[in-house]
């Protein structure tokens, strides 16, 4: 046995006896660290690889800063009055309901960025032959810019067709940036994303080892889920549709297009992950914030919506505490829609307390998950939620990838986070939150359409169907809840 291979050993000892260790001091909850102990029972040898990727908090402000610094050093030189009423103050909070005040401040609080604006119009999308239609004509009318960041684009029909559009766009002069959440597009051949310069679209991956290791470290496990598109700062994007032709022409989802002040906030959040990754503007940064001062055209007009952003790198699990304080303080109903089902136990308790009080909870969910694991993960929580008296659904037909929350005729959700810890803790999020009574009547409507095509599961014919093993893959699978 050669030295080098003492020292190696030695050395890996050294590491594996110190994470174990930091394991049993460390203020993680009980559960994560039994499963990561678990792991390192099972898997010795790979184990401290895994928990150095997947497995360190990085939810400090030391790295919040170091990312973002440049973004917020660029725009203390750059902010002017207009612009700092429009993205810092909170002069529309009187236009929330007085009893999602609270709400709405505990969001703020959470992110200075995440401010209430009144005056924007937009449109509840809930089939991607109408986000095509909409998206490809608001392509086709920039004059300016382009700004995209999305989890999936891919390399099929509807992919190409919105890339070849930019393409053509840029060759028209418009400035099209192109975020690239590089890592779930593996099987994309790299040509692809790499010709888009040669085109005049600015590419950037949101993952490289170009950023720093630790950087990169962070960003393998916490991808970046969020879809935004910005045309203009007239019009844009958000919620849970991605670009390919699974959104486009197979899956039922929920979108928005937006027109309004509160572009602003999706602005910010695009450049600030832009300047993340190296990028540069072509202009000065009032020329990006002259967003119209309120909304245009859209079916629902003059309305309150608080887009809320959330990182890692944030210090308060931004999205998660706002769904938990709707459950502590709905009073009649909250109708829920998710594909990944897979909460942590503070938000479990507080939907299960929402049942107990008399709150009418419904949780609607694919029948069959694109992600095999997933699935059995999600009916592992079904047990006890129906003991509380949640009511849930599952949908069949078309696999349902929506990811929204209707509370009470008075509140809506529509927005990219999932119900799972990678959602919660891990990735870049962004969800829009809707105080407006027309709106929300309108999202119970499309539940309830939705709910006509689902399947109800009642608790006792669920125990009696369900398999051994079914159930024991399920509970097996509710350990690893942190990392699905």
């Amino acid at each position: 046995m050669s030295v080098w291979t003492v020292i190696g050993a030695v050395l890996w000892v050294l590491l594996y006896s110190g994470i174990a260790i930091q394991l049993l001091w460390s203020r993680k909850d009980p559960d994560l660290r039994a499963v990561w102990l678990l792991l390192f029972a099972l898997f010795p040898p790979i184990a401290p690889v895994i928990y150095l990727l997947v497995g360190i908090n990085y939810r400090r402000q030391c790295v919040r800063e170091r990312l973002h610094g440049r973004t917020v050093s660029y725009f203390q030189r750059s902010v002017t009055p207009r612009m700092k009423a429009a993205y810092f103050s909170d002069d529309a909070l009187e236009h929330v309901p007085e009893r999602y005040r609270p709400l709405a401040r505990l969001l703020l609080s959470c992110g200075e960025g995440n401010k209430v604006y009144e005056g924007n119009s937009f449109e509840v999308i809930t089939s991607g032959l109408r986000k095509r239609e909409l998206l490809l004509e608001d392509i086709r009318r920039a004059k300016q810019y382009i700004h995209i960041e999305y989890f999936r684009f891919g390399n099929d029909k509807a992919g190409r067709e919105v890339r070849d559009l930019l393409y053509q766009k840029a060759a028209e002069g418009v400035q099209v940036r192109f975020l690239n959440n590089n890592l779930v597009g593996r099987q994309i051949p790299r040509s692809y994303f790499r010709d888009m310069p040669k085109h005049g679209v600015e590419m950037l991956p949101y993952t490289h080892i170009r950023y720093g290791l630790r950087t990169f470290l962070m960003r393998i496990n916490r991808q970046n889920h969020r879809k935004i598109v910005i045309i203009d700062g007239k019009v844009a994007y958000t919620g849970g549709m991605n670009l390919n032709d699974n959104y486009f022409y197979r899956w039922r989802d929920t979108h928005l297009r937006i027109e309004g002040p509160v572009i602003a906030r999706l602005q910010v959040a695009f450049i600030a992950n832009w300047f993340s990754c190296g990028g540069k503007l072509s202009h000065p940064l009032p020329f990006y914030m002259d967003i119209p001062e309120s909304g245009g055209d859209g079916p629902l007009k003059n309305k309150t919506l608080q887009i809320v952003t959330d990182a890692c790198e944030n210090p308060w699990p931004t999205t998660q505490l706002g769904y938990e304080w709707i459950l502590q303080n709905a009073r009649d109903y909250l109708y829920i829609q998710t594909p990944y089902f897979v909460p942590p136990p503070s938000f479990l308790q507080a939907l299960q307390g929402a049942a107990l009080r008399g709150v009418d909870v419904r949780v609607m969910l694919p029948r069959r998950v694109d992600t095999p694991l997933v699935g059995p993960a999600n009916r592992s929580y079904y047990k006890e939620c129906m003991e509380a008296g949640v009511r849930i659904y599952e949908r069949h037909g078309a696999f349902i990838h929506s990811k929204t929350l209707v509370c009470d005729d008075s509140l809506c959700i529509v927005g990219a986070s999932n119900l799972d810890m990678r959602s919660f803790v891990l990735n870049n999020e962004v969800n829009t939150f809707i105080y407006d009574t027309e709106t929300a009547q309108q999202c119970k409507e499309i539940f309830l359409m939705d709910q006509n095509e689902s399947t109800q599961i009642h608790l006792e014919e669920w125990l009696r169907e369900r398999r051994w093993y079914e159930s024991f893959f399920s509970r097996f699978m509710r350990l690893f809840y942190r990392m699905l």
